[in-house]
């Protein structure tokens, strides 16, 4: 079993050892003893990028699969037993990856451990037609619930499948199609978990109250006997020109509360220091309440009463800037639009004031000591960078990588890449007969202060509901 340690201090004060078992999977231990807790966190290199055209949405339907018995833990057992032992749980699917999460009391670690890797194991001795048309129907409801009858819900969907062309890994979102949903035969999900539910296509982290050497001890125990599996074909390429060329758009007219203005722009990959500079630089344009497009269309012009400029950041293909705007009752869209575009254009040739650029800065990094603060948000960062970059020490100290970023790399990523030729445009126009448009009205169906746009609207991850 290959073991190496880098215990020098990183700007997290935090430290994690790397290890990996004979059949190829990746172990990540951080050990903390500040609360009795620790935190299993399992990643899948598998997401929605992997799918084929057909066949779409089987990422996500087996993340709720896995929640549906295995060989030694049957029906509904898993919820049950996680909570009954006091801890919390869940699994979502992105594009990029399909995670599993505990969080248990410290001496309720070992179950975790022993879980995951029973379903790992296992899994596919109890998959049979039932629970795959089971969760199948699951599924598509939750498809209706959360996209197809629920306000705006079909924007990431539609403005993802414009910023990515047909073809392309990216151009469909995680939750899939009812046609493809309706496909998929068992023998599919078979090979898909097969192919992508193997030890070497994973990262399992442990972070919190634990004994390293006992933890590792039930690690190599549960998980060592796994076969390794070796059958992954590579993903497709997700590169694309670096602006769109030209603007992409699409009127819907829909029973909505208000009008809304949505945009996706074409950004660099995430782990770039142009994707941190795009950070930096959609944080000062539409990061909460004081910045650029908030204090101009919703406290200036009073057009609008929610303004918001997310980053999904991507790893396989260009990332999305994604501006979110609800607009006040009355007013054109147009105008919006010009405002924001004035706005951008102002930014990309002046750049972010001193001020601008030390809050934005401040903002991101009290953001990551935020997930590195708790053991769930720390075991995900540990296994993002491990999936996705091939080294989970760089969960450790990505905020200096952020804090280094100078004021000229926001000017010019922001004036390379946040232009009018480089996005998708979502416009959606109310058909009922009287805007319900107060402005609580427009507020209470944003959910959220639209400065997450991009973080929840965007991640396309798809929330596994508890069912217990």
């Amino acid at each position: 079993m290959g073991h190496t340690a880098t215990p020098e201090a990183h700007s997290s004060g935090l430290t994690a050892t790397e290890h990996r078992l004979a059949n190829g999977l990746r172990v990540v231990l951080s050990e903390d003893h500040l609360t009795p807790v620790a935190a299993v966190c399992l990643w899948y290199d598998v997401g929605s990028r992997h799918e084929v055209k057909g066949r779409t949405g089987l990422a996500h339907l087996f993340e709720h699969l896995m929640f549906q018995g295995s060989a030694s833990v049957k029906g509904n057992g898993h919820f049950e037993l996680v909570q009954g032992a006091g801890g919390s749980l869940n699994g979502t699917t992105s594009f990029e990856r399909t995670n599993y999460f505990e969080t248990m009391p410290t001496h309720q670690v070992e179950l975790a451990v022993w879980l995951e890797a029973d379903r790992m194991g296992s899994l596919l001795t109890a998959l049979d037609q039932e629970s795959l048309d089971n969760q199948r129907d699951v599924v598509k409801n939750e498809r209706r619930q959360r996209y197809d009858n629920v306000p705006y819900g079909t924007a990431f969907e539609r403005l993802t499948a414009l910023a990515y062309p047909e073809g392309h890994p990216y151009h469909h979102t995680p939750i899939g199609s009812m046609a493809d949903l309706d496909a998929a035969s068992l023998e599919d999900a078979r090979a898909f978990f097969r192919t992508y539910y193997a030890p070497g296509n994973a990262v399992l982290a442990v972070v919190g109250d634990i004994d390293p050497e006992r933890t590792l001890a039930w690690i190599e125990k549960y998980f060592g006997t796994i076969p390794a599996h070796d059958g992954k074909p590579q993903p497709r390429d997700g590169s694309l020109p670096l602006t769109m060329g030209g603007q992409l758009r699409e009127v819907i007219e829909e029973d909505v509360p208000s009008r809304a203005l949505m945009a996706a722009y074409r950004l660099p990959e995430d782990g770039t220091r142009q994707g941190d500079a795009c950070d930096l630089a959609l944080t000062v344009l539409g990061g909460g309440e004081s910045s650029r497009l908030h204090n101009r269309l919703v406290r200036r012009d009073r057009s609008a009463v929610t303004a918001g400029f997310g980053l999904l950041r991507l790893a396989g293909a260009p990332s999305l800037g994604w501006l979110d705007v609800k607009a006040s009752s009355g007013v054109e869209l147009a105008d919006i639009e010009t405002a924001v575009d004035e706005e951008l254009a102002r930014f990309a040739e002046q750049g972010p004031t001193p001020e601008e650029m030390e809050r934005a800065q401040a903002q991101l990094e009290r953001e990551w000591l935020d997930r590195l603060a708790t053991v769930g948000g720390r075991a995900d960062e540990l296994c993002r960078y491990a999936v996705l970059f091939g080294d989970p020490q760089l969960a450790l100290s990505a905020v200096g990588r952020v804090l280094s970023i100078t004021p000229e790399e926001v000017k010019a990523v922001a004036a390379a890449r946040l232009r009018p030729d480089n996005r998708a445009v979502l416009v959606y126009e109310p058909t009922g007969t009287e805007e319900a448009e107060t402005e609580e009205a427009a507020a209470a169906v944003d959910g959220t202060e639209a400065a997450g746009a991009g973080d929840d609207a965007a991640d396309g991850a798809e929330q596994e509901e508890s069912q217990a």
